[in-house]
């Protein structure tokens, strides 16, 4: 990569070795008996920023084949925590079965060698149609249609909507080869980004409350403050992208306010299975899917506009 990448890792280095020693002050300043567990939860979620930091950047530093094995992994995890939540019965072990170890690889594989005619239609279309084909032959009738559905969602949400994200790399813009990792960074940064900042202006202002049967910390003041200071960042970091100020402000604005929907849908699932979250493999995040939930729904619509747009196809 060039030196906007390494400019780049230096300030997302710097942003969260910030927020490290902002940590570990108020751990010592708190004392070791009194620690409180704002605190506690705060550092577990710096830790683990910094483990998903340090990963991203060596899949970025290995290039395209690193970037779709990276969220090759992060679908399978995610997949197997949406799984963990469905109606499942042991006569749908064999359409699970071609989903994780069929479905997401070819998934993925086609990614990686940029066949955008499989990968746009393959799960919505031939895995969609084949999982209740192969759950009708195990003659379960029970629930037959929410099971079939609830597994059709699992393969959208975790393997087809995430791998719009490494998909980001067989678009080809004129004039900027060799450079569409930025659009990944752009798209995680941003989106992430109005996570936090939706979150903090909510704290500071926030008064009315948009779902809270949902999710009771999201707040309209939230919603307005996080988006439009996400879509800032967004235009500020035009130049890493093809396109001006102004159309990544735009661009920003889109993916920030599906971020938000992404969020809402995947709370109401969790509320309708009783969870707070989705898993507990990453330390102070929850699941995969609860880093994921605001790119998931972002990703594929990224994706098209830019491709529409920008695409020389």
């Amino acid at each position: 990569m060039n030196n906007n990448f390494l400019i780049l890792l230096a300030s997302v280095a710097a942003i969260l070795a910030v927020a490290s020693t902002v940590g570990f002050i108020l751990k010592w300043r708190s004392g070791a008996a009194g620690l409180n567990g704002t605190v506690e939860n705060l550092n577990a979620r710096i830790n683990a920023w910094w483990v998903m930091a340090i990963l991203m950047a060596i899949a970025f530093s290995v290039g395209n084949t690193g970037v779709v094995i990276l969220f090759a992994i992060c679908s399978f995890a995610a997949l197997r925590e949406f799984l963990t939540l469905t109606n499942t019965k042991a006569a749908d072990h064999w359409a699970l079965a071609v989903a994780v170890f069929v479905v997401l690889p070819l998934q993925y594989v086609s990614v990686g060698m940029n066949w955008y005619g499989f990968y746009s239609i393959f799960i919505p279309v031939y895995a969609f149609l084949l999982l209740p084909i192969i759950a009708s032959l195990r003659g379960e009738t029970d629930k037959f249609l929410i099971r079939v559905a609830e597994a059709q969602w699992a393969l959208m949400v975790s393997v087809f909507c995430v791998s719009h994200v490494p998909a980001l790399l067989s678009l080809n813009i004129a004039g900027y080869e060799g450079q569409n990792l930025f659009l990944i960074f752009f798209l995680v940064v941003v989106v992430q980004s109005s996570d936090v900042l939706q979150y903090v202006w909510g704290k500071l202002f926030g008064k009315r409350k948009i779902a809270p049967r949902l999710s009771p910390s999201k707040t309209l003041e939230g919603l307005v403050g996080g988006v439009l200071s996400a879509s800032a960042l967004g235009a500020a970091l035009f130049w890493i992208t093809p396109f001006s100020m102004l159309q990544a402000a735009g661009l920003s604005l889109v993916i920030t306010i599906m971020g938000f929907f992404g969020g809402l849908v995947m709370s109401a699932i969790k509320r309708d299975r009783g969870v707070k979250d989705w898993g507990n493999l990453i330390a102070g995040h929850g699941g995969f899917i609860d880093r994921l939930d605001s790119v998931i729904f972002s990703a594929p619509i990224f994706f098209h506009i830019v491709r529409f747009f920008w695409d020389v196809h």
